[in-house]
């Protein structure tokens, strides 16, 4: 499917549990456009010089704000000259998600998820650590809006917001072949990370459900994702995501029969080792479906010892 969309993917690996991002090129008549550029480390700048060599850029599409996505467009935009464009929430977002002032709140807000204090500020410094991954930050000439038409090489795409795993997550979708290019919104393999950063949208995992029912509308045949392999049967995946999503519900509600801090479900939620970076990452899904049973009525939060306590109503 890559080769009839005439779509190049670029492979860069990442020092994670989940090993690596799929950025995308492709030629139009006269420039090159990517999509994504992965970390600013070492080892995606080689990629990048290796992949691009001469070929002239014209334009840089990112999906998200998050690192491995976002972190080194300032540095391929400054090396290719090449027009940026993304969602102007997640610009936004990504200016902001590393600065000073959001890194000096997180403390209290960690405190007040009843995170132990020592590991608390093992994951300020893990946030710390990507500052360098994330800059440059690039120059965005260009905010996308919903159904705008552009082109990634020689075909033409919709730009469709799909809010959820970040809050201006975009998706670009190819009409004619029925593909969807679908960076974190959609993955084969494992459920993407829906998380509530102390920032933006307060009921993430509502918004994400509501943007995989869009999709469902689409009946997309093929699905190009961020992570994996392209795969076929966009509603299948779908089906599976929310039927996912409903028994951690499920399962975080039961939990709740007995008053918890967001810690200690988290820690009933993933009961297997994790490291500083995982951590972070299961503290904000697990605020997530906290967030959404208290916007559902289902539980109420209540502030006791400076910790929030989540309890069935």
């Amino acid at each position: 499917m890559l080769d009839k969309l005439g779509l190049i993917a670029v492979r860069h690996p990442l020092p994670f549990r989940l090993n690596h991002v799929n950025c995308f090129m492709a030629k139009g008549e006269e420039t090159w456009t990517i999509i994504d550029a992965g970390l600013n480390n070492e080892v995606s700048r080689a990629l990048w010089d290796k992949v691009i060599g001469d070929k002239p850029v014209g334009q840089i599409f990112l999906t998200h704000y998050h690192p491995d996505h976002f972190g080194y467009a300032g540095g391929l935009q400054q090396k290719t000259g090449a027009q940026l464009a993304m969602s102007n929430i997640d610009a936004d977002a990504g200016m902001k998600s590393w600065n000073e002032a959001f890194l000096e709140a997180l403390p209290g807000y960690y405190k007040a998820a009843g995170i132990p204090q020592e590991a608390a500020q093992e994951m300020v410094d893990n946030t710390r650590s990507f500052q360098p991954l994330v800059t440059p930050f690039p120059k965005v000439g260009h905010y996308f809006e919903e159904g705008e038409k552009v082109h990634i090489g020689r075909l033409e795409y919709e730009v469709l917001f799909v809010p959820g795993h970040s809050d201006g997550m975009v998706c670009f979708y190819q009409r004619e072949h029925n593909v969807l290019l679908s960076a974190d919104h959609i993955l084969p393999r494992i459920s993407p990370n829906i998380s509530y950063w102390f920032h933006g949208d307060p009921n993430p995992l509502q918004t994400y459900m509501n943007s995989l029912e869009k999709i469902r509308k689409l009946d997309v045949d093929w699905l190009i994702p961020s992570h994996g392999e392209p795969f076929r049967g966009a509603n299948k995946r779908i089906n599976e995501l929310l039927a996912h999503h409903e028994e951690r519900l499920d399962a975080t509600w039961q939990m709740l029969a007995q008053p918890l801090t967001i810690f200690e479900v988290r820690e009933r939620l993933f009961d297997r080792a994790l490291t500083v970076h995982e951590m972070r990452f299961a503290v904000g899904e697990t605020l997530a479906h906290l967030e959404y049973l208290r916007a559902d009525g289902r539980c109420e939060r209540t502030m006791a010892a400076d910790r929030w306590v989540y309890q069935q109503t």
